[in-house]
């Protein structure tokens, strides 16, 4: 009888203990919560054959068979998703910005979402991630990604970047980092990285100031973080923005005219990029349209068309007596969305000026 006992005892106490190892470990795999916005893109292509990777159509799969194709997603995060936009990225526009921007804070605003990860084509990738590094209004995560073949393609890059990115956006280690974009196991930062090749998996690099860390083996690894502010440290606030004010770029070439920077001007433009050669010169037949322009009001940034590099303020031009802006390290694509922001908040050039050096 007495041994009767002693082993339901110690039946009931293994069990209680099971039950306790088996809570236990549940509770340290809690899976954050992220949503994951499709916007279109290659990542969302198909082609003809699975050996085309190039020539595809893209934006032709929904967020719903994205997600299916990549069922391991549920082993690193609690998964939604949501069809934004079904397009090439070429044809993204500052209209597209406003809605995704306004959607991102406000699916960060609640708290069973932990992270954002928004599937886009790579040719503007850069472009809308710098956007949103600097109208997103939360520290949470949010990962933009693509893919450089169409999802039909013999080793398709889309599924691993992908998981890759919502493991990312789910992660403690992205909170706070700002922006980032996620491609071939690598994180860059929204404000640095570019698209650098036509059509190669390793197409995004962050050429002179280096990616901020790997993924691998299931988890992010950071080495460096940007010191340029972003998210909820920006002085930018879309929420009640209907519109953003026109700049265009202007690009630089030998025998260059002013025939496209009086066009935009013309048109309206309340900002534009000159995209200059070496450390943003401006040709002797340019710097007449420039300084009429800027003397009708028109904004005038002076960038590179380099890639790389500072650009000198009173370098190749006298900035200070022209009235002119210069552009940091930001190439002309990044300095244009940086000028519309700023140009909702101010038509000073000091004011824009120091913008320019703090994100």
């Amino acid at each position: 009888m007495l041994r009767k006992k002693f082993t339901h005892y110690f039946i009931a106490l293994f069990g209680a203990l099971f039950l306790l190892s088996a809570q236990a470990e549940q509770a340290a795999v809690k899976l954050g919560n992220v949503t994951i916005l499709a916007t279109g893109g290659t990542i969302a292509g198909s082609g003809a054959t699975s050996t085309t990777t190039v020539g595809y159509t893209a934006a032709t799969v929904g967020v719903q068979q994205l997600i299916a194709a990549v069922p391991e997603l549920a082993k690193v995060a609690n998964v939604k998703g949501e069809q934004v936009f079904q397009i090439a990225s070429e044809s993204m526009t500052n209209e597209h910005w406003l809605t995704l921007g306004k959607r991102v804070n406000a699916l960060l605003a609640q708290n069973d979402v932990d992270g954002i990860v928004i599937t886009h084509g790579t040719d503007t990738m850069e472009e809308t991630a710098y956007f949103l590094n600097l109208v997103v209004k939360s520290k949470k995560p949010v990962v933009l990604v693509g893919a450089m073949r169409p999802s039909t393609a013999l080793s398709a890059d889309g599924p691993i970047n992908l998981y890759n990115a919502v493991l990312l956006a789910a992660s403690q280690e992205a909170v706070g980092k700002g922006v980032m974009v996620a491609m071939a196991d690598q994180i860059h930062s929204a404000r640095d990285v570019s698209k650098t090749n036509t059509s190669t998996p390793d197409a995004f690099k962050t050429s002179e100031l280096g990616m901020i860390g790997y993924i691998q083996g299931n988890k992010p690894f950071f080495y460096r973080v940007s010191t340029r502010k972003h998210t909820t440290e920006t002085e930018f606030d879309i929420a009640n923005l209907q519109s953003l004010p026109q700049v265009d770029i202007v690009y630089g070439y030998a025998n260059m005219n002013t025939v496209a920077l009086d066009a935009f001007v013309a048109n309206g433009a309340k900002g534009i990029i000159h995209a200059g050669t070496g450390d943003g010169s401006v040709a002797a037949k340019v710097k007449p349209g420039l300084v009429a322009a800027r003397k009708k009001g028109t904004l005038i940034v002076r960038a590179s068309r380099v890639g790389q590099g500072i650009l000198a303020r009173n370098g190749e031009a006298n900035d200070d007596e022209l009235d002119f802006v210069v552009s940091d390290t930001l190439n002309a694509q990044k300095a244009r969305i940086l000028l519309m922001l700023a140009l909702t908040k101010t038509n000073d050039s000091k004011a824009i000026q120091r913008m320019f050096y703090t994100y």
